[in-house]
């Protein structure tokens, strides 16, 4: 049986990818189609989906800083928008018994008030998968859209607590102690050194010290790992961590999105619910939209933290089977809910991948402010006398910061959009600053830098770099551009885009150890 779940899998992903849509869609379709098979959700595949998630949110805390959840934005947002999305849906809910729906009938307001709270929420899954496919987890919009979901999460634990009037246990209070023991945690992480070990010791802390652990003593275990991760983040190893649990996440997520459509198979009349629901995603978008201008906010990065959450959660399912054993209402609901969340995210994904397109379109018609009052971290960016800009601060970036600097003297100044990174390279005497590759007005604030002769774009995202050679080619920049790429057959995509050197990682390091090699030996070329 376990067969036909990975064949279906592998046939919807491929689909999806030959629409151009992102696997997830083709993940969520097989689930469907699994079910009207006459398939089930079975206990492996709910585990493999369990450990997807819990994992996703263990990698998101190892990117996270906790500073990040103090500020304005992310805290008071999520509360408003929770709040007034809500009151709105209960509202529309209220008027849509008119119709004459009959799931609708004999609901009281109480029921529709747990039912408003559960379509608030928007998923984390599908937000983060879809930034960090993008490579934008870590740029000013991802980070405020993953503070927003890790509040709703908070949220979740405490709406959790108070319906089921099940509490944590009073050992609970020992949880703090994880605060002084996370300096011990993060000395283990660096003494584990690489490989397996390592894996191993982060899938420990994910599943034993953080699902376990919180689980066992009444506090959400997905949200234990998300901790667990945050404790873990200030070390140099966390983001070596995360990328080494990158695909055994990502594999355990397919289990996820095949589950979603495994949970029941719905009739003509539910499915016309389920889309009825689907029309009020874009009172929950417009209401972000709202509140984020609130906090002075660029429109990009509103446009875009907007889209990343206009979905509805997983978490309604939770909701909903929750409700429906507590008898609050129709068990129906949890077949509505789940197919609300399966078709959100089928909107969502080919919406999120047009997202500039959209930002560019909606910025025509959506208020301007003037750069000195918008958000300290959203204003415009100076890029002063530059010579040389170097796009992406990783490991090749900052070798390529050096070597243009050092050897061939130019000013360089080196753009990565991770926020934290970009703080600490600060403090040790780059000149760095924080943009986005995908971000159109960052390139128009670029090319007025007549200075510049050259960008090397070092980004880890194809999509990025093709990206930025649109637009440095659109608007006539007159320097090189070069690139680095980890595929090759992504150089002549470059190529063609209009790059005018393309290299690609492996060959080059190779290259550099066979020249240094020879040097030591005292060979002559």
């Amino acid at each position: 049986m376990e067969s036909a779940y990975i064949l279906a899998a592998f046939l919807g992903g491929v689909g999806a990818m030959l629409l151009r849509l992102p696997p997830l869609v083709g993940f969520l379709a097989a689930g469907f189609a699994l079910n009207a098979l006459g398939y089930t959700l079975t206990p492996t595949l709910e585990t493999l989906a369990n450990l997807g998630v819990t994992l996703l949110l263990f990698t998101i805390g190892l990117k996270l800083n906790v500073r990040t959840l103090m500020r304005g934005e992310v805290w008071a947002g999520a509360s408003i928008h929770m709040l007034a999305s809500t009151g709105l849906l209960v509202l529309l809910l209220s008027l849509l018994k008119f119709t004459g729906l009959a799931l609708l009938q004999g609901n009281d307001w109480q029921t529709l008030l747990i039912l408003g709270f559960a379509l608030s929420f928007s998923s984390t899954v599908f937000a983060v998968k879809v930034l960090e496919e993008r490579s934008e987890a870590q740029s000013f919009y991802g980070r405020l859209a993953i503070g927003v979901l890790i509040m709703q999460d908070i949220f979740a634990v405490l709406f959790l607590s108070a319906s089921t009037g099940v509490l944590p246990s009073p050992w609970a209070v020992l949880l703090f102690l994880l605060l002084p023991a996370a300096p011990l945690l993060r000395w283990a992480l660096g003494r584990v050194g690489h490989g397996e070990m390592q894996i191993l010791f982060g899938v420990l802390l994910a599943l034993v010290l953080g699902y376990g652990l919180f689980d066992a003593l009444g506090v959400k275990g997905d949200l234990g790992a998300l901790i667990i991760g945050m404790l873990l983040a200030p070390h140099v190893s966390a983001d070596k961590l995360a990328k080494s649990l990158f695909h055994m996440k990502e594999l355990f997520l397919v289990g996820f999105f095949l589950s979603i459509g495994l949970i029941a198979l719905p009739t003509w009349e539910l499915l016309g619910l389920a889309l009825v629901l689907l029309l009020l995603i874009p009172l929950k978008s417009v209401l972000f939209l709202v509140v984020f201008s609130l906090f002075r906010l660029r429109s990009r990065t509103a446009t875009l933290s907007t889209l990343s959450l206009s979905n509805y959660s997983e978490f309604g399912l939770i909701i909903a089977a929750l409700a429906t054993t507590q008898g609050w209402f129709d068990p129906q609901w949890l077949v509505v809910l789940s197919l609300s969340v399966a078709l959100s995210f089928v909107l969502a994904a080919p919406l999120n991948s047009m997202s500039e397109s959209i930002y560019r379109w909606l910025d025509n018609y959506l208020p301007k402010r003037p750069p000195e009052k918008l958000h300290p971290a959203d204003r415009p960016i100076q890029l002063g006398d530059a010579q040389a800009v170097v796009m992406g601060m990783g490991k090749i970036g900052r070798g390529a910061y050096q070597r243009l600097q050092d050897h061939y003297g130019l000013k360089v100044l080196g753009i990565d959009n991770d926020g934290d990174k970009v703080q600490r390279l600060q403090g040790e005497g780059y000149q760095l600053l924080e943009g986005d590759a995908v971000d159109s007005d960052f390139w128009e604030k670029l090319i007025a830098c007549e200075g510049v002769k050259m960008v090397l774009l070092a980004m880890p995202s194809h999509h990025g770099n093709i990206y930025a050679l649109e637009q440095l080619r659109h608007r006539n920049f007159p320097g090189k551009i070069s690139a680095v790429v980890e595929y090759p057959e992504e150089i002549p995509v470059l190529r063609e885009y209009g790059a005018d050197a393309v290299f690609h990682v492996y060959d080059e390091a190779g290259l550099g150890l066979a020249d240094s090699a020879a040097g030591v030996a005292e060979l002559r070329g």
